[in-house]
C-alpha cells in the first residue's frame, strides 16, 4: 500500500505533467483545467488540493522547467576551461534557450504575464547567489575588475533575461538571438579587468 506521501506526490507529478503538456500545446489562458485534470486522470479538486488554483500550477510547472534549465547550464558551466568562460557559456545557453517553444511559451510569455516580473520570482534568489558567488570568484582571482559582484551579477542576469524575453516575443527569434548574445558578450567584456 502506498504511503501518503507518495501518493501526493505521484498526484502532483500527474498535475504538472499534463499541464505542462496543455500549457505547451495552447497557452496558459486557452488551458482548459477540465481537460488537463482529465488528461490527469484527477479532478479539478486534486489541482485545488495541490496548487490552490491554476496560476499554482503554473507556478509549479515553472518551477520543474526552471529546474531543468539551471541543470543544463550548470553543464554547459562545468565543461568550460575557465570560470570566465564558464560565466559566459552559462548566460548565453539560457539565453538561447529562449528558441525552445515550451521555453518560449510557458517561462518567457506565459509566466511574466501571469506571475509578474521575473527577476522577482523566487527561483531567482538563488540564481542571483550563484552569480554574484560567481562574480566575487572572478574578482577575487583578477579576471574582473574592482565592481560591486552583487550588482554585476544583478546586472548580468538582468541582461540574460531581458534578451531572452525579447527572442521569446520576437517575430524573428533566431536573428534577435544573434543580436542579443552578441550585445551580451560584449556587455560582459566590459567587466573583465583592464590592464594600465
Amino acid at each position: 500500500m502506498k504511503r501518503r506521501t507518495e501518493m501526493v506526490e505521484e498526484t502532483r507529478a500527474k498535475l504538472i505533467q499534463a499541464a505542462r503538456r496543455a500549457f505547451a500545446d495552447n497557452g496558459y489562458a486557452a488551458a482548459s483545467m477540465d481537460d488537463l485534470t482529465a488528461a490527469a486522470g484527477l479532478t479539478r479538486g486534486a489541482l485545488y488540493h495541490n496548487f490552490g488554483d491554476k496560476r499554482g500550477l503554473l507556478q509549479a510547472v515553472i518551477d520543474q522547467i526552471d529546474a531543468e534549465m539551471v541543470a543544463r547550464m550548470r553543464q554547459v558551466r562545468d565543461r568550460a576551461p575557465t570560470r570566465w568562460q564558464g560565466l559566459l557559456d552559462e548566460s548565453v545557453a539560457f539565453i538561447e534557450m529562449a528558441l525552445e517553444p515550451e521555453i518560449q511559451r510557458i517561462v518567457l510569455l506565459d509566466g511574466p504575464a501571469v506571475l509578474g516580473d521575473p527577476s522577482q520570482w523566487p527561483n531567482q534568489t538563488a540564481c542571483l547567489r550563484t552569480t554574484t558567488e560567481t562574480v566575487q570568484a572572478l574578482i577575487d582571482e583578477g579576471t574582473v575588475g574592482a565592481v560591486d559582484a552583487e550588482a554585476a551579477a544583478r546586472l548580468l542576469n538582468g541582461a540574460a533575461l531581458n534578451a531572452a524575453l525579447w527572442i521569446a516575443a520576437s517575430d524573428d527569434p533566431q536573428a534577435v538571438l544573434a543580436k542579443a548574445v552578441a550585445a551580451f558578450r560584449v556587455l560582459a567584456l566590459g567587466l573583465l579587468k583592464t590592464t594600465a
